[in-house]
């Protein structure tokens, strides 16, 4: 997070852009919540004019616990991670984003690391907010703190840095200082508070301790992820809900396909074809030929669908005969035209 401060540049966000579009043609599989989570970044930043009037302002979404436990503004809470102060600020989080997105993401399921993005950023915040509300109660500690003003994604940043290097065992550079990977969040703190002025002290503080809360809960917790449970739902919900047009418009284009048609097949294998268009048959009882149901006379041999008598209809096979033809005659054409 930065304080309240700092101005904009220009020409940043298009090397961010190229920087990402690089990296992401290098990776085989694209990760799409760190992409969804920069593009956001960006567009809260920049304001095109279809979102202008929809974003609240800078000014209405300041992450200040006095006005937040004051008025219980909500708004403060869960957006001030998304907006930035200046072009640098909103560039140098981007960047450490995609580095610490692309690699956890590809390391777990999509789902999986929206519900830990969620829960880092709930739990940084909430964890920020309790530390400036305890040192104004227990140390009387208010104004540095418990009036700041603060925005920005890095104290999700610092609680991912947290997740990412818990199992390393490596070593890391920390602005031209080596310290073991495990550690490089509190060295990163120290170090930017020193030479960085206007950071948020309290906001990273709060990122740190609530990656190390995530990794405590999720290892205790032997079940699913209750939050990726939830997302995927929605996920799939919202999947149905966009394709189930197309699904329509499928099924009534194979409606249309199934043409009526005046042929039946032979024997009363109901199995063929369904139930359903197995009772739209019926069985001439001349010549066992099951003929389509809207017939009224055996396409087979002519005979009516009664039984009664035999019609002047001639079947296709049988015209120019004036005689009628025996039944052994009658299956043999049957399974002469058939067979072939």
């Amino acid at each position: 997070m930065a304080g309240r401060g700092g101005g904009r540049t220009r020409g940043l966000l298009p090397f961010l852009a190229l920087e990402t579009v690089l990296h992401y043609q290098r990776l085989e599989r694209k990760p799409p919540v760190t992409a969804g989570l920069m593009a956001a970044n960006c567009l809260i930043y920049l304001r095109p004019a279809f979102l202008d009037s929809i974003l609240p302002t800078i000014d209405e979404v300041w992450f200040n616990p006095r006005l937040i436990f004051k008025y219980g503004d909500l708004k403060r809470f869960f957006l001030s991670p998304f907006y930035h102060i200046g072009e640098p600020h909103l560039f140098y989080n981007m960047l450490s984003l995609l580095w610490k997105g692309v690699q956890l993401e590809t390391s777990m399921s999509s789902v999986e690391f929206a519900s830990m993005v969620a829960s880092l950023l709930a739990m940084s915040q909430g964890i920020t907010l309790l530390l400036a509300k305890s040192l104004l109660l227990f140390f009387d500690y208010g104004k540095p703190y418990y009036s700041e003003y603060a925005v920005g994604f890095s104290g999700v940043l610092f609680a991912m840095k947290v997740v990412l290097n818990a199992q390393s065992s490596n070593y890391t550079d920390v602005y031209g200082l080596i310290v073991p990977s495990r550690y490089a969040a509190w060295a990163e703190l120290i170090l930017i508070q020193m030479f960085v002025p206007g950071v948020s002290f309290l906001g990273h503080l709060g990122g740190i301790l609530a990656g190390i809360a995530y990794l405590r809960l999720k290892g205790s917790f032997s079940g699913p992820d209750p939050l990726s449970i939830l997302i995927g739902a929605f996920s799939q919900g919202l999947t149905s809900f966009v394709t189930w047009p197309m699904r329509i418009v499928k099924d009534l284009f194979r409606w249309r396909r199934r043409r009526i048609s005046g042929r039946g097949y032979v024997g009363g294998g109901g199995n063929r074809r369904g139930r359903a268009e197995s009772q739209a048959t019926w069985r001439c009882p001349a010549c066992t030929y099951d003929n389509y149901g809207l017939l009224s006379i055996c396409e087979m041999c002519g005979t009516s669908r009664n039984g009664d008598d035999l019609s002047s209809f001639s079947p296709p096979f049988s015209r120019g005969l004036d005689d009628r033809l025996s039944l052994d005659e009658l299956r043999r054409r049957r399974i002469e035209r058939f067979n072939r």
